[in-house]
């Protein structure tokens, strides 16, 4: 039995900002151990037996960012997949797509394990133990989701009754059932009946099919996800290199997609689908408050990450990125500050975070998208300060990485090595830079910076001009394959 990971890495997190962004979202997230919540998902995943091959689906845009993430995680001789969307179309499209790239690598008998990147899972075992058990279901023909024994009435989840009376598992610790069907998040009321029952379990989004059963059932309950998926996969292009390879998809015949979830499209009309219940440690990390409940409290209720001084303070969440955090006489907050952007709110509103995204994206700002440390495939930039005609940044190169080709219409640049070594393109001229050495690079010239070095390198970029937005690029060459 081959057993593929399909991790899933999409969407905004927008619950989570300041910290999660567009171009920085939720996996991405570090927990208080150092860990991204990306590298769990990786790490659980290879842990697993029998798996021969994990693909991760994921934006484009965060394929340098993902692998940089992987490369901290030890997958031995792992194969690691990519599938790079333009943009989002919810999860049929992806799984579907994902599935036919296994049909045919792998075949039709090949198993699936669908997994959210932004999940915490606690027991490992619990977990490897469950996805055994729904390895044996799949084997069976079925379309098998992962059902969590419910602790509290929870509102901000969908939920699976399942049939009490079709035990198809017995005897083991996390057993199997028919689903009865699938509920969308309850009122308080209803989450409470539910509770009580019994027979309802917290849809925790991961799922477990073999490929052949995954594309029979699409055929039959969403021939247009699956169609969508076939024309997709059809025109994309791939590259491959030792133990890893990255299939991208083209926006033309993407953006036919349905959006639509693989709940909606097919899991709520088959008459295959049974549920593992599991006890696992499971948590969707999906607002603030689910954040704080990872801490535990100090005598007064509080939890905090970071620097801060308290008086009169009680049920607080406070997180911070550097800067001390002095509070007086409040209860019941969340107060989450970054280098750019400071959130305040009632801990039981924690779920309206994301309507102060909706407002940034009406808006000016562009908070909702990145942070001032920006990644890209070569390194980072971090601006330092803006004002009109100028911009500060200050740049990190990794070693062997080097920026495109390129050049600008509305804007000089001034290069200052700070550390390391730096390799300069300029007007067709190429020379190395030094520590505490200088170069300026004129609008118009075409222009490159490398690091021949074994260390980073670190250089203070000061930009002049009349525009300074990232958009004014034009590429020549890119080792990096963006456009």
């Amino acid at each position: 039995m081959e057993l593929i990971p399909i991790i899933l890495s999409g969407g905004a997190g927008s619950r989570l900002w300041p910290v999660s962004r567009e171009l920085h979202p939720k996996p991405f997230m570090l927990m208080e151990d150092g860990e991204t919540l990306l590298q769990k998902t990786l790490s659980r995943a290879v842990n697993l037996s029998n798996v021969v091959e994990i693909i991760t689906v994921t934006n484009r845009d965060l394929y340098f960012k993902t692998q940089d993430d992987y490369s901290l995680v030890n997958t031995g001789d792992l194969p690691c997949s990519f599938i790079l969307e333009p943009f989002g179309r919810n999860t049929a499209p992806a799984i579907a797509i994902a599935a036919l790239k296994i049909a045919k690598s792998h075949g039709d008998d090949a198993l699936m394990l669908v997994l959210a990147a932004d999940h915490l899972i606690v027991d490992q075992d619990a977990f490897s133990e469950a996805v055994s058990n729904a390895t044996q279901l799949a084997q069976q023909a079925y379309l098998v989701t992962f059902g969590i024994r419910p602790e509290t009435p929870e509102t901000g989840f969908g939920y699976i009754a399942a049939d009490s009376h079709s035990d198809l598992l017995a005897g083991t610790n996390s057993q199997g059932y028919v689903v009865k069907q699938f509920v969308e998040k309850p009122s308080l009321d209803k989450a409470k009946e539910y509770l009580a029952s019994g027979n309802y379990f917290w849809n925790s989004g991961m799922f477990c099919f073999s490929v052949g059963t995954l594309l029979a059932e699409l055929e039959q309950y969403a021939p247009e996800v699956l169609n969508s998926a076939k024309a997709s996969f059809a025109s994309s292009y791939s590259k491959s290199n030792e133990n890893t390879g990255s299939i991208r998809l083209t926006e033309d015949d993407f953006s036919h997609a349905p959006d639509i979830s693989i709940d909606f499209a097919l899991m709520e009309k088959s008459n295959k689908v049974a549920m593992i219940a599991c006890d696992i440690g499971w948590s969707d990390i999906g607002s603030w408050y689910a954040i704080s409940e990872l801490k535990q409290p100090d005598s007064d209720g509080n939890r905090v990450v970071g620097q801060a001084l308290l008086h009169d303070v009680t049920n607080c969440y406070i997180q911070n990125e550097g800067r001390m955090v002095g509070a007086i006489g409040i209860d019941n907050l969340i107060i989450v500050d970054t280098a750019d952007a400071l959130l305040i709110a009632d801990k039981t509103r924690s779920q309206d975070v994301k309507k102060i995204v909706t407002q940034l994206k009406q808006g000016e700002y562009n908070l909702h998208k990145t942070h001032l440390e920006v990644h890209r495939p070569w390194g980072t930039y971090t601006v330092l300060e803006e004002g009109e005609n100028f911009q500060i940044k200050r740049i990190v190169v990794k070693p062997a990485a080097y920026l495109s080709l390129q050049t600008h219409h509305h804007r000089s640049e001034h290069w200052v090595v700070v550390s390391g070594i730096a390799q300069v393109t300029n007007d067709g001229k190429e020379f190395l830079l030094n520590k505490n050495e200088s170069t300026y690079i004129s609008a118009g010239h075409k222009h490159r910076l490398g690091n021949p070095g074994v260390v980073d390198l670190i250089i203070i970029e000061v930009q002049s001009g009349e525009y300074l937005g990232e958009d004014d690029i034009v590429r020549f060459d890119d080792m990096y394959g963006r456009e």
